[in-house]
């Protein structure tokens, strides 16, 4: 669960989610099935974000997102999610990542990159690329890097604010979150690895003769 929102996400998964996963799983939607249409769901949106539609884009791209909490609820009332289960939500998260930054970038391209923001977009995507990157190979070694300001819903999170400001005709607010976001997804990084070096046990010593 992100940090930054933790209380408000929990609040939204209990009044809001819960009751939605319930009924999908009683009419036979699957959490599979629900990964794939969020994802398709994003790409639809980032479309819209592409073309300039900043708060339509970012209205759609917002409640497709909220399916990264819908998937994962619904396969907790199932029993637990799968392992196949687990690579496809890390997958699909990664493409519509991809997807909402690709459609940043063009966007910015067409209005003359101001501000820089597309430099921002394509470092806030690669270093966004990077934090998932280390919790998932820290997790494969045994180590913990579960923690950092921006996890992957504060980064969309930011990237919508900056669509509103945007869309609302503040030609400085899109540029301006992606280079918040920017910063915030370094800084991530660098708390995941330093936390796993904390979390590595200390060698076992050899037996003295």
């Amino acid at each position: 669960m992100a940090k930054i929102v933790q209380v408000p996400a929990r609040a939204v998964i209990a009044y809001g989610v819960n009751p939605l996963a319930r009924f999908l799983l009683r009419i036979g939607v699957t959490p599979n099935a629900v990964t794939v249409a969020g994802t398709v769901g994003v790409l639809f949106g980032a479309s819209f974000g592409a073309r300039g539609h900043l708060i339509w884009g970012t209205a759609i791209v917002t409640f497709f997102a909220l399916t990264d909490a819908l998937d994962g609820t619904m396969a907790r009332m199932r029993g637990g999610s799968s392992k196949y289960g687990a690579l496809l939500d890390s997958s699909m998260d990664r493409i519509a990542d991809a997807a909402v930054f690709g459609a940043v970038v063009y966007y910015l391209h067409t209005e003359g990159n101001p501000y820089g923001g597309m430099i921002a977009a394509l470092v806030s995507l690669a270093a966004g690329q990077v934090v998932s990157y280390v919790k998932a190979r820290a997790q494969s070694l045994g180590l913990d890097a579960d923690v950092g300001i921006a996890e992957r819903l504060e980064r969309l999170l930011i990237v919508g604010v900056g669509g509103l400001l945007g869309g609302a005709g503040l030609e400085w607010g899109l540029p301006a979150a992606l280079w918040v976001l920017a910063a915030l997804s370094i800084v991530t990084v660098f708390q995941r690895l330093i936390h796993a070096h904390r979390t590595e046990p200390a060698p076992a010593k050899e037996p003295t003769a």
